[in-house]
C-alpha cells in the first residue's frame, strides 16, 4: 500500500510490528494462496509459504502489524493441485512460488471458475482461479488504493490510517466503483477477466478479498507488491506486461491521479500500440492538473461508466441499475397516470 512509502525502511515497519504484535503463539506454518486468471491453454499459481500463521489479533493495527511481521519460508516442498493434475516446486528465499499448467492441446481448460489447492508440510490452502475465454471482450487491469478503496495516499496520516487502521471489513469504498466494474462484466457472451495490479503488500491479499467480496466487486486476480526498499516503483509496469503478453484481449486499465497511474498506463499504452481500449483516472486530488490526465480523468464512477457506455464496454440497463442518476440530477418526471 502507499503507507509503506511513509516509513523509511521496512525493517522499521517490522521491529514495530514484532513490539505491538503481543505474545501470540505461531506454530503451524501457513499458505497465501490469491485469486488468479488464466486463459483455456494455460494456467499458472502463484503463492507465498509462511513459516508461522499471523494470529488473528485483537484490533484491526495488531492484525495488519502481524500480517506484515509474518516469516516467510524458504525451500518448502509445495504440491500445487489444479485440474486433477499436480505440479511440486519449492518456494524461493521470500516464501514465493509459482507452478504453471499448460494444458493438453486437445483439451483446454473450460472457461469459468476453478479451484487450485496447495498443500506444504503441515499446511494446505484453497484459492478460486477464472479461466477467462479467449473470446472475452477485454481485460480490465485496476488499481487498488484510491481507485476503488478510499486510502488518502495523498496524506502521509490518511496512508498509515488506511494502511494499519483499516481492515477488509472497515475499509472505505470509492463509491460507485464497484457498480461500474460489475457492469463492465455484466451482459458479454464471454466474462471479462479482472486483475488488480497494487502497491498493496502482498500480506494483506486476505484483506482486500474481504473488502471486495462485502462490497461485491467481481472476482479478480491480484498481482501486489512485495516489501523492500527496491519496490517503492517499478513494481506496477512488470506485472501489467505480463498480462498483455499472457492474455490476447485488450485492456482498459483504471487508476488514479494520487500517484503514478498516469504516467505508468501512458508508458503500457506506447508499449503496446492498440492494445488499450481505454484508461480511466479517477481524481484523488494528486499533483500534474488536467494536463498530466488529459482525456482520462474522471470524478464519479458515473461519468467513467458513461463514457463506457459511450463506447460499447457495458448496457445502459445495467448502468441505470448500478449507477442511478440521483434525483436532482434527473429532468422534470412525466405525471402518473390519471393525476
Amino acid at each position: 500500500m502507499a503507507f509503506m512509502r511513509t516509513i523509511p525502511h521496512p525493517s522499521v515497519l517490522l521491529a514495530v510490528a514484532f513490539a505491538l504484535a503481543g505474545d501470540v503463539a505461531r506454530a503451524a506454518p501457513g499458505v497465501l494462496l490469491l485469486p488468479a486468471i488464466g486463459r483455456p491453454t494455460h494456467v499458472s499459481i502463484s503463492g507465498r509459504v509462511l513459516r508461522e500463521v499471523p494470529g488473528g489479533g485483537s484490533s484491526a493495527l495488531s492484525r495488519n502489524l502481524r500480517r506484515l511481521a509474518a516469516s516467510n519460508w524458504e525451500g518448502a516442498p509445495v504440491q500445487v493441485s489444479f485440474s486433477g493434475r499436480e505440479v511440486n516446486v519449492t518456494s524461493g528465499h521470500d516464501g514465493a512460488f509459482e507452478a504453471s499448467f499448460p494444458a493438453p492441446a486437445q483439451e483446454p481448460f473450460p472457461a469459468g471458475m476453478h479451484r487450485v489447492r496447495v498443500k506444504v508440510p503441515g499446511a494446505e490452502a484453497e484459492a478460486d482461479v477464472e479461466v477467462v475465454s479467449d473470446a472475452a471482450p477485454f481485460l480490465v487491469i485496476s488499481d487498488f488504493d484510491d481507485t476503488i478503496a478510499r486510502s488518502d495516499i495523498t496524506s502521509k496520516a490518511g496512508t498509515l490510517k488506511s494502511g494499519l487502521l483499516e481492515d477488509g471489513d472497515t475499509h472505505p469504498e470509492i463509491e460507485g466503483i464497484a457498480g461500474f466494474y460489475r457492469c463492465l462484466r455484466e451482459g458479454k457472451e464471454a466474462a471479462p477477466g479482472f486483475a488488480f495490479v497494487s502497491g498493496s503488500p502482498v500480506q494483506f491479499g486476505p484483506r482486500m478479498q474481504a473488502f471486495m467480496a462485502k462490497h461485491r466487486v467481481p472476482f479478480a486476480a491480484f498481482y501486489l507488491r512485495n516489501i523492500g526498499p527496491l519496490t517503492l516503483s517499478g513494481y506496477k509496469q512488470p506485472a501489467i506486461r505480463a498480462l498483455l503478453a499472457q492474455f490476447p484481449q485488450k485492456v482498459i486499465l483504471v487508476g488514479d491521479n494520487g500517484e503514478k497511474d498516469p504516467e505508468v498506463y501512458q508508458q503500457v499504452q506506447q508499449e503496446f500500440p492498440g492494445r488499450v481500449l481505454q484508461i480511466y483516472i479517477r481524481d484523488a486530488g494528486g499533483p500534474g492538473g488536467a494536463g498530466r490526465v488529459k482525456g482520462m480523468l474522471f470524478s464519479r464512477a458515473s461519468d467513467a461508466a458513461k463514457d463506457a457506455l459511450a463506447k460499447g464496454f457495458l448496457s445502459q440497463e445495467c448502468l441505470a441499475r448500478e449507477l442511478p442518476e440521483p434525483e436532482s440530477t434527473r429532468g422534470p418526471q412525466p405525471a402518473a397516470p390519471g393525476q
